[in-house]
């Protein structure tokens, strides 16, 4: 099949999109597929005289990129324009992702994930895996999701929204110290803090405000962290987050030596690890997700709690989807090549949502 690895984009995270990116694109012209991997906001530079069709000749796979630590601003990101301009969509990339046999969505971040570029794809026919607009614009908003795992009865801790126009100062909270703060609309933990008094709390809504219009304040749960990625309803065997010090940060997600991942570990109870994966599965259908994704949790004495679903997980190598996979036995190659499958199984039934 002729795909094109849709990464980059303006998004917060757009240098660990970037590296899944090369990755999958790797992976895929591995099993035969001809690939080519494109910038969503940088687009493509096709040279003179040169056809659409013709990138996928291209076998722009090499590169192995580190991932910075650094969070990239909007002005980070827009001066990397040649152009000046900063629409989503670069040069070129509609017409390319239009003659692919399916597009391989690699963002993350709000470019990708709140379901916009989805949207843009769907109203020009285009295939692409991964969920649909939908699904994945419910999926990106934390409120929105909890709000659906409470009503479909999955676990997960309570929680209040703070926007951005009622500022930063005097909120009561309806729990008690500590209480994580998070970007309503964000990933990879980037804006997320765990605060322990007002003071914090008035300190993290400010650095909150720097990438989101809206924060959610949520109910502090603790106990063992754990994630499960679902594949085509499949869900893989649970990897345990093992952080150094502190919490499973932007940092300790993203860069090596911060964080030990254990698939499974050896004292995970039976009986919590297979309410994991129904739960992970359940979690998946409630929030709408297809093809793939990743549920991740809390267990303590009061039970297994959803934290959040990913509707794009990351495929870096030190992505937890991919490492899982790699546990159960599913090389990365197989795993790439089993969501595109999957996905485009979904088309022909006519079940995109």
């Amino acid at each position: 099949m002729k795909i094109a690895v849709l990464a980059g984009g303006r998004s917060t995270e757009r240098n660990v999109s970037i590296s899944s990116g090369y990755r999958i694109t790797n992976s895929l012209r591995e099993k035969g597929h001809q690939s080519t991997f494109v910038d969503l906001f940088l687009g493509y530079d096709l040279p003179a005289g040169a056809s659409v069709e013709s990138v996928f000749e291209d076998a722009n796979t090499s590169k192995d990129l580190q991932i910075s630590d650094a969070i990239l601003t909007d002005d980070d990101i827009n001066a990397l324009r040649e152009d000046g301009t900063t629409e989503l969509f670069g040069p070129n990339v509609l017409d390319i992702c239009k003659a692919a046999d399916i597009v391989f969505l690699a963002l993350h971040g709000g470019d990708g994930e709140n379901g916009k570029v989805q949207a843009v794809l769907d109203l020009n026919n285009i295939r692409y895996t991964g969920s649909g607009s939908t699904a994945s614009g419910v999926c990106m908003n934390k409120v929105y999701s909890k709000e659906l795992m409470l009503y479909n009865k999955i676990q997960t801790a309570a929680f209040v929204e703070i926007k951005r126009d009622e500022g930063t100062k005097g909120h009561k909270l309806p729990f008690d110290y500590p209480v994580v703060v998070k970007p309503t609309s964000g990933g990879s933990s980037v804006g997320t803090h765990i605060v322990h008094d007002d003071v914090e709390l008035e300190q993290s809504l400010t650095d909150v405000f720097r990438f989101d219009n809206s924060a959610i304040i949520e109910e502090f749960i603790g106990g063992r962290e754990f994630s499960l990625g679902v594949v085509n309803g499949y869900a893989f065997p649970a990897v345990e987050i093992k952080v150094h010090d502190g919490w499973y940060d932007f940092e300790h997600k993203f860069q090596a030596g911060h964080t030990d991942f254990i698939t499974p570990p050896q004292d995970l109870d039976p009986e919590v690890h297979a309410e994991m994966k129904r739960v992970a599965v359940e979690a998946m259908d409630a929030l709408g997700l297809q093809n793939y994704g990743r549920i991740d949790f809390f267990t303590n004495d009061r039970g297994v709690w959803v934290i959040e679903g990913n509707n794009l997980p990351g495929m870096t190598p030190l992505s937890l989807l991919p490492q899982e996979a790699e546990k159960d036995g599913v090389p990365y190659a197989d795993l790439v090549d089993s969501i595109v499958q999957g996905k485009m199984k979904i088309y022909d039934e006519g079940m995109n949502n």
